[in-house]
């Protein structure tokens, strides 16, 4: 069968011109693009040029954190999900703490040839972190994604939830239900995403409150990604008087509730409690819990679509690209309790 420009560019939707780029591997057409010229030679009945054809026996490397917070799970799944409907397979390389390094993994993936990586909340999140380990791999034009902590000098795009914002939406929902004492659990301080949360705390008190840097920090309280971090973190702030409670993760918020209920109080009654994530579990939560929702599938599919772009031969924009986070309410927030009536006698 002859293959007519033509009928695919029309099939397509795109100029003829188009349609030659794409068969014969030139760079600078997009993903989306790319894919509609395919398709439609699919359609047509074309047999499509060798090269364009899927690489079934493609990897790709995803290293994520430890999976007991149920966020990373999510990630994992859409990042490999739509890694396999592009023709790549994904070798799933996960940390935990005292065991392999993302240093070993990236090692490892080299070992086995990867043609790219995706590496979800790594070394590059932690602000404490030398950054060579990014450009050793950008250096052997590597193709390079990173999700979550951005940081300066790295030949990379980063895709990234908005910390700061997603922070402001909580302390903002807590002072419209006449809180005006609220803290901050977060993660361990010189993490990027724990940075960007305590910068978007002091914006939204100082703001909503009128409170100073100094009064924000008081009520700001570091701990570990954990529930016992959250708990530990919580009960350190209702020390301080908090009625509310904005958390750096779901998993710190469950921890949260545990602290308030060690002491005989209510959720949301006593004490309101917001999370950040919007894990799959937490709307069965008892309460069900109030959170920020980063837009995970979102953000999973950004990365691919660039990895793709690299992979393809086309340079996608570094820096970082940022996405908007949705606030959820549910039953672990509410008004702030008023003092009852003093009885006189």
């Amino acid at each position: 069968m002859v293959t007519r420009l033509s009928d695919i560019a029309e099939q397509a939707g795109v100029s003829e011109a188009t349609v030659s780029r794409v068969l014969n591997g030139k760079p600078n057409v997009s993903t989306a693009t790319r894919q509609a010229v395919l398709s439609a030679l699919d359609v047509l009945g074309y047999e499509r040029p060798a090269r364009l054809r899927p690489q079934r026996t493609g990897l790709i490397g995803l290293i994520v954190p430890e999976l007991t917070n149920p966020v990373f799970p999510v990630f994992a799944q859409v990042i490999e999900t739509a890694l396999a409907a592009s023709g790549y397979t994904s070798v799933l390389c996960t940390q935990t703490p005292g065991g392999i390094r993302e240093d070993d993994y990236t090692d490892l993936l080299l070992e086995r040839g990867v043609a790219g990586i995706i590496v979800v909340s790594g070394m590059h999140a932690d602000s404490t972190a030398a950054l060579d380990r990014y450009a050793r791999l950008t250096e052997r034009g590597l193709p390079l994604v990173l999700i979550n902590g951005y940081r300066e000098g790295v030949d990379a795009p980063f895709i990234s939830n908005d910390d700061a914002a997603s922070i402001e939406l909580g302390v903002a929902h807590l002072i419209s239900l006449g809180h005006t004492r609220i803290g901050l659990a977060l993660g361990q301080e010189r993490f990027v995403p724990s940075i960007r949360k305590a910068e978007g705390f002091r914006r939204a008190v100082a703001s909503g409150l009128g409170l100073g840097a100094a009064e924000a920090d008081e009520l700001i309280t570091p701990s570990l990604f954990t529930v016992e971090g959250g708990q530990a973190a919580a009960s350190r702030l209702l020390d301080r008087g908090c009625t509310a409670i904005c958390c750096g993760s779901d998993i710190l918020a469950i921890g949260a509730i545990r602290a308030a209920r060690q002491r005989g109080l209510r959720v949301p009654e006593d004490v309101s409690v917001v999370g950040f994530d919007d894990s799959p579990l937490v709307p069965y939560l008892d309460p069900p819990l109030t959170t920020i929702r980063q837009p995970v599938r979102e953000m999973s599919i950004s990365a691919v679509n660039y990895l793709l772009e690299e992979l393809n031969g086309n340079r996608v924009p570094r820096g970082e690209l940022l996405y908007r986070p949705e606030l959820v309410v549910r039953g672990s927030t509410g008004p702030v309790a008023r003092p009852g009536p003093v009885e006189v006698r």
